[in-house]
């Protein structure tokens, strides 16, 4: 078995299928309980608009991380991923720089570009440019939180000696992993990024595209060993792999995406008994993954409770 240690972060189920309503304030309770079981960080899903027949009802997820960054102390609170060419960037800038300091620094922000068309349109932001405006928009954010001043014309934005403090409690800034699975992203999140968060990956899938962020990373010079990884995976803990499979195939094809232009797949789900998944996890950790963004199945209350008592144990040191 390896020796590696992985942080084992898990998810908020801030969307839910209609008509279940997400609760806020049930959730903000949510935020508590997994820092008190030892999880390592809580990562929201966000978007603005989701799905028609059906709709996917979502909890905005930054209003999310500020209500559990006031009720908690030590859980880092991630984006998993934040859309960021549907928000102005100096706004997003001032917004996240004050929840990362009223968390005295427990912020981690995965963004990407965003892969739903229909939400755009609705937002009013053109699609088709939606790589272009986040690479504006990081820089913009960027140099906010970096720079005493900006001065800088980058339509529509037209900044004169813009200044923004207070500056976010992470310094330089909170850490910036970017979400995605082309070449273009994969070299955003090794170039303009400190990393890369991927979903539902096996760990085959993770060492191709890892391999690949690292190589943009050093032909730009920079140190691929200074990059952050991460991979969201579902979970169902049961008797046996084969008794939870059918359970575990059913929510993750009714509920959850898979993009035909990625290595994203219901294969990388873990299931079976405990010692089955710390087996199965052991493998992504094997391959380098630093981080896990557990997704427990239908987010059951007992599923939490024994990965805590038994998983957690073996995978984080």
């Amino acid at each position: 078995m390896s020796s590696k240690t992985v942080k084992i972060g898990i998810a908020m189920r801030n969307f839910t299928r209609y008509p279940e309503m997400p609760d806020p304030r049930a959730l903000m309770d949510y935020g508590i309980w997994v820092e008190e079981l030892g999880f390592e960080s809580l990562w929201v899903w966000d978007h603005i608009l989701l799905g028609t027949e059906p709709n996917f009802p979502i909890a905005d997820s930054l209003t999310m991380l500020t209500a559990v960054a006031a009720r908690t102390k030590t859980i880092k609170l991630g984006t998993g991923v934040l859309v960021l060419p549907l928000r102005n960037p100096l706004l997003l800038a001032k917004q996240l720089s004050t929840l990362d300091l009223l968390s005295n620094g427990r912020l981690v922000l995965a963004m990407a570009s965003g892969w739903y068309k229909r939400e755009f349109d609705a937002v009013g932001v053109p699609f088709e440019q939606r790589g272009k405006i986040m690479d504006k928009n990081l820089e913009i954010m960027t140099r906010l939180w970096t720079e005493p001043s900006v001065t800088a014309d980058m339509p529509p934005y037209n900044m004169r000696e813009a200044v923004m403090y207070p500056k976010p409690g992470s310094k330089p800034r909170p850490t910036i992993l970017i979400g995605g699975y082309v070449d273009a992203v994969l070299k955003r999140a090794g170039v303009a990024g400190d990393g890369w968060l991927t979903y539902f990956y096996t760990p085959e899938g993770f060492t191709r595209s890892w391999e690949k962020v690292c190589t943009f990373a050093a032909e730009a010079g920079k140190d691929p060993a200074t990059l952050q990884n991460g991979n969201q995976l579902p979970i169902m803990i049961g008797k046996s792999r084969e008794e939870v499979k059918p359970k575990m195939m059913e929510w993750l094809h009714t509920e959850w995406d898979f993009a035909s232009w990625s290595e994203s797949t219901t294969d990388s789900a873990i299931m079976g008994t405990p010692e089955e998944c710390v087996e199965q996890l052991r493998a992504h950790v094997d391959v380098g993954i630093q981080r896990i963004v557990l997704v427990p199945y239908r987010y059951e209350r007992e599923q939490i409770e024994i990965i805590a008592r038994e998983i957690l144990p073996k995978l984080q040191g």
